[in-house]
């Protein structure tokens, strides 16, 4: 198994990297993940990661200013190829992002990424860990994971207007914030599965034995 992770100048790389090798291995996966802004390496690849750190517009033209990198991704998941997208890797899934500017993200999902506006005074970004809510079994990608187990986030920016089919984890910070979605063979997580201890390397085993 040959898995893409996707340089385009934002994200955590190498943590996200080494986590999906970390995860293969525990889970015995014979997999090879490859850090590339390479079109062709995507193409020959058998799963796509997309990290994304910062503005959602930022991450939007990083990953359109490499040619052909942008378009092998949205090749490779219409061909059916299992997506991941990680913090505003998840973000790039919805309708669009309005943060600085308006901008078009891939429209797999339903919603755009609004700035957050939690209630009780709470601060921005949401940093830190926070537990999950979710009803088990919603997922193969929660497979082995409890309804409150913590995971990792930092983001001032969440998805709103989301179909409630397609959001398959929440969190709550002065009210829900989605932290999972997923629709077809395209997931993506709003905290960091990268820097989420155990109950990320949960996901990415998961993510890695998927099948759609």
């Amino acid at each position: 198994m040959k898995v893409a992770v996707i340089d385009y100048g934002s994200g955590n790389l190498a943590s996200a990297s080494r986590a999906l090798a970390l995860a293969a291995g525990r889970d015995g996966i014979a997999a090879t993940v490859e850090v590339t802004a390479d079109p062709d390496a995507v193409a020959r690849a058998d799963r796509i990661v997309l990290p994304g750190q910062g503005a959602f517009a930022d991450c939007a033209a990083g990953l359109s200013a490499i040619p052909g990198l942008h378009e092998a991704v949205l090749e490779g998941v219409d061909r059916g190829k299992p997506f991941l997208g990680i913090c505003v890797g998840m973000q790039l899934m919805a309708e669009r992002g309005l943060e600085h500017a308006v901008t078009p993200g891939f429209g797999w999902i339903r919603g755009e990424i609004t700035a957050m506006a939690p209630a009780g005074g709470l601060r921005l970004p949401q940093m830190g860990w926070n537990e999950l809510v979710f009803e088990p079994g919603a997922h193969p990608l929660l497979a082995g994971l409890l309804p409150g187990d913590h995971a990792y986030f930092v983001h001032s920016y969440a998805l709103a207007g989301g179909a409630p089919a397609e959001c398959i984890a929440t969190t709550e910070y002065g009210g829900p914030v989605v932290a999972m979605v997923a629709q077809g063979n395209r997931a993506g997580t709003q905290f960091h599965v990268e820097k989420s201890q155990e109950v990320g390397l949960r996901i990415l085993g998961n993510f890695l034995r998927w099948t759609p």
